[in-house]
């Protein structure tokens, strides 16, 4: 039996609905089974993997959301107690970042395995790309310090900025070192292979920090849409191309004079092969 709009919400021609008994032909009124009420209910019932789900949403301002689940879990941890049969998950932006932290703790260090397997075709010594490698340390405590003063959380597009920037500073450490080494090459003693090579790069490594800084200024000031996504990448590149042009220009040729070799192998095998020919 289908009923108009109007007659379902009409409580006495709900409860006058006839309805049919096993005897056959015989029928009772539908208010003689049932009790009548009017309360308010929810528009739609949601369900996933076959269990009703009810969604609560939150949009945090000034506050990083790991912080905010981690203070809300312990919070309805210690005053809400579940009834049986419910049971409460996180998702939204913070899932997504959950997922994304999981997929950092594999390409994190698979990046800078690269960076070092890289440097080391490139050099052809273990030791002089572990020095290079060294601009990276300084490199992300610069980033670290500027997201700080900046009052910014760590988060993914922070991490991603780390990585680029992990890549710049050991840039600048190889073209540093590189040179160096072409001078020791060209016959002259390591420490003023060292500091005529610290002089000659001051400018190319200072002008590549600061060509690349100044390119991410608009995006560390924005403002608008995408924002919340630029300003960590630009913070921590700015800050860290700082502290790792100061390591490229002051402390990794200091490293190269304590552990660097003297003079090339080649080098040195060919001069001892022109002094034993004369």
């Amino acid at each position: 039996m289908r009923l108009a709009d109007s007659s379902r919400n009409d409580l006495d021609i709900l409860k006058n609905l006839p309805v049919s008994l096993p005897q056959a032909g015989a029928t009772v009124p539908l208010g003689q089974l049932a009790f009548f009420r009017t309360s308010e209910g929810p528009n739609q019932v949601s369900r996933e993997n076959g269990k009703r789900r009810v969604v609560v949403t939150a949009n945090v301002r000034n506050r990083d959301i790991a912080s905010v689940v981690e203070e809300a879990r312990q919070q309805i941890a210690a005053k809400v107690t579940l009834p049986p049969g419910y049971w409460l998950s996180w998702g939204g932006q913070f899932e997504n970042l959950t997922a994304a932290r999981q997929r950092l703790q594999i390409v994190v260090p698979v990046c800078f395995a690269l960076i070092l397997l890289l440097l080391f075709s490139a050099l052809g010594s273990v030791r002089d790309a572990l020095l290079v490698f060294s601009a990276v340390p300084l490199a992300l405590t610069g980033g670290v310090l500027a997201l700080w003063l900046r009052g910014m959380p760590f988060s993914v597009s922070a991490a991603v900025g780390f990585i680029a920037l992990s890549g710049i500073a050991v840039l600048n450490g190889l073209v540093m070192l590189t040179f160096i080494k072409q001078l020791m090459e060209e016959g002259r003693d390591r420490l003023k292979a060292i500091y005529e090579g610290a002089l000659t790069r001051l400018r190319p490594v200072a002008m590549t920090a600061l060509v690349v800084s100044l390119g991410f200024v608009p995006m560390a000031l924005a403002t608008g849409t995408g924002a919340e996504v630029q300003r960590p990448i630009a913070t921590v590149v700015i800050g860290g191309l700082i502290s790792a042009t100061l390591l490229t220009l002051f402390v990794l040729p200091a490293l190269y004079a304590l552990f660097g070799r003297d003079r090339p192998r080649d080098v040195v095998h060919l001069e001892t092969t022109r002094r034993a020919a004369e």
